[in-house]
């Protein structure tokens, strides 16, 4: 990455690289991985200037966080470390509960601490509401972390505006981590205007639509126990349905392919369009997809320099209206469904 883009400022003062890394496709959520090649992928990411690597506690129930070690044994000091907390199981096997009880706070909070082997957690967020306990006092317990050392910033994942409101009320958020891409706009309607109305930062994730919209996913490429058979926009039927949105994708990128002398991928259209969605929305957006291979990092990096002129914006604004199927299959697991 060139200098000039190097950081950008979330809220509650916490900087990142403009574009971070997804950990949960380095544990099997997606197919089997090879631990070997995932840490090389870590360390391609570092070396390549994203220092911003996202994780959580169920992510391979507790592996992620001890491969992402690996990595930070050495490399502390030239990462910004999220990881989260909230989800009790496994997202390959199914989820258990949500917890996010003061007492469950510390427990969690210590446990990733441990598997992570650092001292402090730069961005600790709460990874999905507990309906049966007040957003505030989750925070407030979260608060204690930061006051304690044990933690610098905090966020929230796929909470709605007004949950937002009350937690920054508590502590002021760094950051709101929901998904959010050409084919997911719902968080545009209410949680997107008042993270920007409160200086909080956005951080999508699948921005790359869980891989669909770089245009090389199809329902037989995916595995018996790929994780997103789980997920209704990736159901038979409704899968083929929604490749006119990856047509829209790819239609952008082979005209700027022509126009500008380079090969622009889908992957990079994707990630270019939440570029420029946060100018137009006015907060900022670090997006952070995943990748077991780390050539797939240096792609995703190229959407940093790519410009989308307003007519091409236009088109893949309008890819939305293709979509076959919700993002999730309980609307309640997210803020779609509980705004």
């Amino acid at each position: 990455m060139s200098p000039e883009t190097t950081n950008v400022q979330l809220g509650d003062g916490l900087t990142v690289s403009p574009l971070g890394f997804g950990g949960m496709a380095l544990t099997p959520v997606y197919g089997e991985v090879d631990p070997a090649e995932s840490l090389k992928t870590l360390h391609h990411a570092v070396d390549a200037g994203i220092s911003f690597i996202d994780t959580a506690d169920i992510y391979g129930a507790g592996d992620n966080e001890e491969l992402i070690a690996k990595l930070l044994k050495d490399r502390r000091d030239e990462v910004q470390l999220a990881t989260k907390f909230g989800i009790v199981g496994n997202p390959r096997e199914g989820y258990t509960d949500v917890r996010g009880d003061t007492a469950y706070v510390a427990q969690a909070a210590e446990a990733s601490l441990r598997r992570l082997g650092t001292d402090v957690i730069d961005l600790y967020y709460m990874h999905r509401r507990d309906l049966r306990v007040p957003i505030v006092e989750t925070v407030e317990a979260m608060a204690e972390l930061v006051r304690a050392g044990k933690v610098r910033h905090l966020g929230l994942s796929e909470v709605t505006a007004e949950e937002l409101r009350e937690a920054n009320a508590v502590h002021p958020i760094a950051a709101v981590q929901s998904e959010w891409s050409i084919w997911s706009r719902d968080v545009e309607r209410n949680v997107v205007p008042t993270a920007a109305e409160l200086g909080v930062g956005f951080v999508p994730y699948s921005p790359l639509g869980r891989g669909f919209l770089t245009g090389t996913v199809s329902a037989d490429q995916l595995g018996e126990n790929d994780f997103r058979h789980r997920i209704p926009r990736f159901a038979d039927g409704a899968l083929d349905a929604n490749q006119a949105v990856v047509a829209a994708v790819r239609a952008v990128a082979t005209e700027l392919s022509g126009s500008t002398g380079r090969d622009a991928t889908p992957a990079q259209v994707a990630l270019a369009w939440l570029f420029a969605q946060g100018r137009r929305l006015q907060l900022s957006v670090v997006p952070i997809p995943g990748t077991r291979k780390a050539n797939r990092i240096d792609e995703n990096l190229g959407a940093l320099s790519l410009e989308l002129s307003a007519a091409q914006l236009d088109v893949l604004d309008g890819a939305a209206d293709a979509v076959v199927g919700s993002r999730s299959a309980d609307p309640t697991w997210v803020s779609q469904g509980r705004e």
